[in-house]
């Protein structure tokens, strides 16, 4: 695969995940209301994809050595990628109890990111073990911190 599609890729799928699930924890235990983290699991898809494609875009086209057309491929695989891996978090919402849906989406996306995380460092034929453990609590942070402030929101606002 294309370099400039693996940094789109790699890049959608980890902001796609942290920023959703960073979202879905907090507005779950902030609310508890479904319409408000469809809503904002919605915003993400769209507005923080488009956000993000561009950071790329502006970074890719930093890299004297990228041509038009890979800049253009990072910038789209960012976007797309983003934007399929956000959307994704609506179905839990939508067939379980939020908090089930939260705690199965926690789980679900952890394995991602580490599956992903493993898989860079053995194609970089590295250890993966030290990327897997530091990107797997970097996303746990994530969860209970992002709880944490949701729960803490709600007592003073709710």
């Amino acid at each position: 695969m294309k370099t400039s599609l693996k940094i789109g890729i790699n890049f959608g799928i980890t902001s796609g995940i942290i920023t959703t699930l960073w979202l879905l924890v907090w507005l779950a235990a902030g609310s508890e209301m479904k319409s408000i983290v469809i809503a904002g699991i919605l915003t993400i898809a769209i507005a923080d994809s488009l956000s993000d494609a561009l950071g790329i875009h502006i970074s890719q086209e930093s890299n004297i050595k990228n041509s038009h057309k890979q800049v253009w491929e990072s910038t789209i695989a960012t976007f797309f990628t983003k934007f399929i891996f956000a959307c994704t978090f609506i179905i839990p919402v939508l067939l379980l109890p939020l908090l089930s849906a939260v705690i199965i989406s926690s789980i679900r996306w952890l394995a991602v990111i580490t599956f992903v995380s493993y898989k860079i460092d053995i194609s970089q034929n590295k250890n993966p073990w030290h990327s897997v453990f530091e990107h797997a609590f970097i996303t746990i942070l994530v969860i209970f911190l992002t709880y944490l402030t949701g729960i803490g929101i709600n007592r003073l606002f709710g």
